[in-house]
């Protein structure tokens, strides 16, 4: 059987690569689906916020987040006078980009535990929370 971190890369490699061949038909660019999909709950978010849940570099962040303005799908705002922060909100068309990446989302994952119990699936988010956990912060 093949090693943990190479099982944990490749499922992530293969989820992503599906993702994104759908998410290219929507007009989407790799980093925007996740934004994406953490603005649909989390909308006025601030950017490093935002990075930080999405695993993003802020200076990356920064230029995922011009495209997806320059397209129509976010705007970035002031909130409460903050002048020192933009707090970034979903358009309407950033919302049905939104829901169309939530079919997707949901069909890969109904494809990726095709074959598991109820038990299984609960447990196997249970254990990938805690691998994260684990990982999180260690060097």
């Amino acid at each position: 059987m093949e090693s943990l971190h190479y099982l944990l890369m490749k499922s992530h490699s293969v989820m992503q690569r599906k993702i994104y061949s759908e998410a290219q038909k929507i007009g989407l660019t790799l980093g925007q689906p996740k934004i994406l999909d953490y603005l649909y709950e989390h909308e006025g978010s601030d950017q490093k916020t935002i990075a930080g849940y999405c695993e993003i570099e802020p200076a990356t962040l920064g230029s995922i987040l011009l495209r997806m303005e320059q397209k129509g799908f976010i705007e970035r705002r002031q909130k409460n006078g903050n002048r020192r922060s933009l707090f970034v909100y979903l358009t309407e068309n950033g919302k049905e980009v939104c829901k169309k990446m939530h079919d997707v989302f949901s069909l890969k994952d109904e494809q990726a535990i095709e074959g598991l119990t109820a038990e299984e699936i609960e447990n196997l988010k249970k254990t990938l929370t805690k691998i994260c956990e684990n990982l999180d912060g260690k060097d």
